[in-house]
């Protein structure tokens, strides 16, 4: 019994440090110069800027309006998204990942649906 409550404790100290996924839809895909130069009207950012944007790192602006940069895996997945995208402008992404400090540890990220 004792063993069983020492392995609950360790466990649930455990807990806090496994990063929980965050899931970000329907958000803006921007760099973070682009992000304040259409700052309020953001889905006016025409895809092929984003396109050229990608080189100095994606991020997505959150519904609070805050830019957070994307990790190399998720600026990957993102210009993949824009060269299979047919979209002029409106640039929206669903993001899932975990959070650290500024940056997005991205899992998957996908065009979200024009609308």
């Amino acid at each position: 019994m004792r063993k069983l409550f020492s392995a609950l404790v360790v466990l649930g100290m455990a807990m806090p440090l496994v990063a929980a996924a965050e899931t970000w839809e329907n958000v803006s895909l921007a760099d973070k110069a682009c992000s304040e130069k259409f700052k309020g009207k953001l889905d006016e950012h025409p895809k092929a800027c984003a396109e050229k944007c990608a080189k100095n790192g994606l991020g997505i602006i959150t519904q609070e309006g805050k830019f957070l940069k994307l990790d190399e895996a998720g600026n990957k997945q993102a210009i993949s998204a824009l060269k299979s995208s047919d979209q002029k402008d409106h640039v929206r992404v669903d993001v899932t990942g975990e959070q650290e400090g500024e940056t997005v540890k991205v899992k998957s990220l996908k065009m979200a649906k024009a609308g």
